[in-house]
């Protein structure tokens, strides 16, 4: 049943966001590792449904986010190993705390544990002021080519019910917000479909 039932949510998806970032706790991750793999096998998979199905220019899911608030980026180090799977399938960019590594190729995928969007837009602030820039020369364009994550999800969805963290605070201001009930670990590919359909319905402004 749930695969005729995916069929016919597919089927129904006619457009798909360029960005999406997944949010989810330390708790999430711990209680299934497996499920980021998994999350970015659907987006690849769908991806190609779109692309053979749709007109040949439709766009596709061409970068995929996954942040875990934790306030102990160590503590997600037994996860490391189901993490670095996604390598074998796309294009992993992996930063735990001041580290970061990249593994593979294909879509872009940033696994982010523990990051901070505060934090992200004060260390911009910070180098910019090591470099001695004016404050008059200070624009939106000058801080963007500073931020440590230089692209805006399209949508954002935080699985579980629970609030948004900071993270993106600048890049997803005008991000599609989705709060699905399904605590991550339960999250499946029928609800993430659901997203996606839904998404398409969404008349987006921008702030305007």
């Amino acid at each position: 049943m749930y695969w005729l039932y995916e069929q016919m949510l597919k089927r129904q998806i006619t457009e798909l966001p360029g960005n999406v970032c997944f949010m989810i706790s330390g708790q999430d991750m711990a209680d299934a590792p497996e499920k980021l793999y998994l999350a970015t096998s659907w987006c690849t998979e769908i991806s190609a449904y779109i692309s053979k199905h749709q007109a040949s220019d439709q766009p596709v899911i061409r970068g995929l986010t996954f942040y875990i608030a934790t306030p102990s980026p160590q503590d997600m180090k037994k996860c490391l190993a189901e993490i670095r799977k996604i390598g074998t399938i796309a294009h992993l960019i992996l930063h735990v705390g001041d580290t970061e590594e990249e593994i593979g190729e294909g879509m872009d995928v940033v696994v982010a544990i523990g990051k901070s969007g505060r934090g992200e837009i004060s260390s911009c602030i910070r180098r910019m002021a090591e470099a001695r820039i004016a404050p008059e020369e200070v624009d939106e364009k000058l801080l963007e080519s500073y931020l440590t994550f230089k692209y805006t999800p399209d949508m954002v969805i935080k699985s579980g019910g629970d609030h948004l963290t900071d993270f993106l605070i600048w890049q997803s201001v005008y991000s599609e917000l989705f709060f699905s009930d399904v605590n991550w670990k339960y999250f499946r590919k029928v609800d993430f479909l659901r997203i996606l359909r839904d998404y398409q319905s969404r008349m987006r402004r921008f702030g305007k």
